[in-house]
């Protein structure tokens, strides 16, 4: 099933985990309807801008996947088909350049850059509230928690 016009469900539930453990990472209808307005939002005009593949690192967590993966929020927007993690490096796109992008043109609810070093973040998360005010919240994680950037 396409979400959009280069991206899957497939890509968005992958998770090696769930196929290690045998869980089932199906969203709900509604989670679903969140994946393709987040696809529309935000994955698909990366993509059209950048004119290049774009990885999709970690999608959509059912609630059970998500408890079993260690140091990740109860709260997650992952669990709710509203948030996406981007890992491009080693790619002609950067991730500092997909963090940029997303944060001058792009309506987002929540960016961070995650990890990495003051270059480049190690990855990117980016989240979109369906039928919500969208907050434009910018942060970096760190290993004490995160910053407003």
């Amino acid at each position: 099933m396409k979400l959009s016009k280069n991206l899957t469900l497939a890509e968005v539930v992958r998770s090696e985990t769930a196929k290690r453990i045998g869980i089932d990472n199906t969203p709900t209808e509604e989670h679903l309807d969140n994946l393709k307005t987040l696809a529309k939002e935000i994955f698909q005009p990366i993509r059209d801008h950048f004119k290049k593949p774009i990885h999709i690192s970690s999608g959509y967590r059912s609630e059970r996947l998500n408890s079993l993966l260690k140091g990740t929020s109860t709260t997650s927007q992952h669990m709710t088909g509203e948030a996406i993690d981007i890992d491009n490096d080693g790619t002609s796109v950067s991730n500092l350049e997909i963090f940029q992008f997303i944060k001058d043109n792009l309506d987002f609810d929540t960016l961070i850059w995650e990890f990495g070093n003051d270059e480049s973040p190690a990855w990117i998360h980016v989240s979109y509230r369906a039928n919500r005010p969208q907050r434009g919240r910018v942060l970096k994680a760190t290993k004490n928690g995160y910053e407003q950037l």
